[in-house]
């Protein structure tokens, strides 16, 4: 028997049914994967489950009998736990606030806050999914706080988990650590939908695979009978070329950035970075991994002039970059792609044309004598919509109405346009489905060919492999090492210097 099935679920949105007739169904103790691109109503799907919206049609089944799913709280007396791709916290809470938020306690008079803590904590031990406990969320990582919402779902036992991209934040070894957790709930009677755009982890980990297209279910295989290429052919229509890029023609090329001793302290505790020394040359995508939060972002802030560093010197083409403002580095050619587009790097509120000028407002033939001129600005956001095939309904409307893949790309566009000689590029693809990944990838790997300089910042490994001809391994504020992207490049040297273990010792 079925502990969930959904029969012939419909939403509709205005000017779109984002869900059409769709059955999908989940077994006890079964990892049971979601596939499909932006928009193709995985996430719509989701929160009717969760109670999120309502379905306009169809029925859902929970142990064989009808529920009825009308709000979150209801979702979670059934047993089911959700973790979302965007993250449902109270930023001014700490994490063990949130984690508890919500939770009855009734029957439980003497269960005091320091027991709950230590349950909490020993989840912490037990799935490796380490966190200050008493740490405000809006201090957090975005990797911290996905942690967060992984530990929530935990603590309250969830006989079915709603898992998106759950190992974006991990080192390889973790990775496997976590599947073999997944492994053991699943083995104990539990079930999981895991929602993700890595295929190869889906065929690991899941026993059966549901793709969605356009709001209607494609097909349901089982995992153990397929592979990449099938999946990608249900999901886009072709091939996805994960892994085959093509790296750069080895040659003189000149450097473009220099960091020197870059240090960056907040008073009096542990310093956030320390003695960073890297460089990027034309011609080339360097890519910085490692676990989220342990320095990438305050590098990049540092470099794109959000913060100030503490000590040390930034080259770019030669030239001092320390003392200059955000919009002077994007002028002489320092672009920025953001790891997090809702909070950084878009006003969700305005609209397409808008969120394209942020960058470019100020500056004839956009603005003269301090007017705007909207058929400049229009027609800008028109020829950038185009060239980077922006999927839009009107350049009036909001960015919110957006997919994520649209977004990102509307980012891309925007910084890209000033034609400067360095992009960086923090998480460019993630929650991306596998056309907009591929697309962004490919757009990255042409200004690398066109001379210009890519760093890319990304948690997810395989993405670093693929597109990296060198790559700088961060942990603790510190550079552990800095490698050829080689083919016979040891995935496991990588993971250890993630974990904190120097180039060299991790060599012997």
């Amino acid at each position: 028997m079925n502990l969930l099935e959904m029969q012939g679920i419909v939403k509709e949105f205005p000017e779109v049914r984002a869900v059409d007739h769709v059955d999908f169904s989940v077994t006890k103790g079964e990892i049971h994967a979601l596939l499909g691109e932006n928009g193709a109503g995985k996430t719509t799907l989701m929160n009717i489950l969760y109670g999120l919206y309502r379905q306009d049609a169809g029925e859902i089944f929970w142990c064989g009998k009808p529920a009825q799913i009308s709000k979150p709280d209801e979702a979670i007396q059934l047993g089911i736990g959700m973790v979302h791709q965007h993250f449902m916290l109270v930023r001014k809470l700490t994490a063990l606030e949130n984690i508890l938020l919500g939770l009855r306690t009734e029957g439980y008079p003497l269960v005091r806050r320091e027991a709950q803590r230590q349950l909490v904590s020993k989840l912490c031990e037990k799935y490796g999914l380490h966190i200050d406990l008493q740490k405000r969320v809006d201090k957090l990582s975005v990797g911290e706080q996905q942690r967060v919402e992984i530990l929530k779902v935990l603590f309250r036992e969830a006989q079915l988990l709603i898992l998106d991209e759950p190992t974006s934040v991990l080192t390889p070894q973790e990775t496997q650590e976590f599947f073999q957790i997944l492994r053991i709930l699943r083995n104990e009677g539990h079930s999981i939908i895991l929602i993700a755009h890595n295929l190869s982890e889906i065929l690991e980990i899941s026993d059966r695979v549901t793709i969605l297209r356009d709001g209607k279910k494609v097909c349901t295989l089982e995992t153990a009978k397929t592979d990449e290429r099938e999946l990608s052919r249900c999901m886009i229509g072709r091939d996805f070329l994960e892994g085959g890029y093509t790296k750069r023609e080895t040659g003189e090329h000149r450097e473009i950035l220099q960091i020197r001793d870059l240090c960056l302290q907040h008073g009096e505790q542990q310093p956030l970075l320390q003695n960073i020394n890297l460089s990027i040359h034309s011609g080339e995508v360097l890519g910085l991994a490692g676990i989220d939060g342990n320095g990438q972002g305050e590098l990049v802030e540092v470099l794109v002039g959000i913060r100030r560093q503490t000590a040390g010197e930034i080259m770019f083409c030669g030239k001092n970059l320390s003392r200059l403002s955000v919009r002077k580095r994007w002028e002489k050619g320092v672009a920025y792609v953001p790891s997090d587009r809702h909070q950084d790097g878009l006003i969700m509120d305005a609209d397409i044309t808008s969120n394209f000028a942020l960058r470019t407002y100020y500056r004839p033939p956009y603005s003269k004598r301090h007017i705007l001129q909207l058929q400049q600005l229009q027609r800008n956001a028109q020829e950038q919509v185009d060239a980077y095939q922006v999927k839009i309904p009107s350049l009036s409307a909001r960015v919110r109405v957006l997919s994520g893949g649209n977004q990102q790309k509307l980012i891309l566009a925007r910084e890209l346009q000033a034609q400067g000689d360095l992009i960086i590029a923090c998480q460019p693809t993630r929650g991306l489905d596998i056309g907009a990944t591929e697309y962004l990838r490919q757009r990255l790997l042409e200004r690398r060919n066109q001379g210009k300089s890519v760093m890319l910042v990304s948690t997810d490994l395989g993405e670093i492999l693929a597109l990296s001809d060198r790559i700088a391994v961060i942990h603790g504020g510190r550079i552990m090492g800095i490698v050829q992207n080689t083919p016979d490049l040891s995935v496991e040297l990588l993971g250890l210097m993630m974990g904190g273990v120097p180039l060299e010792e991790a060599r012997t």
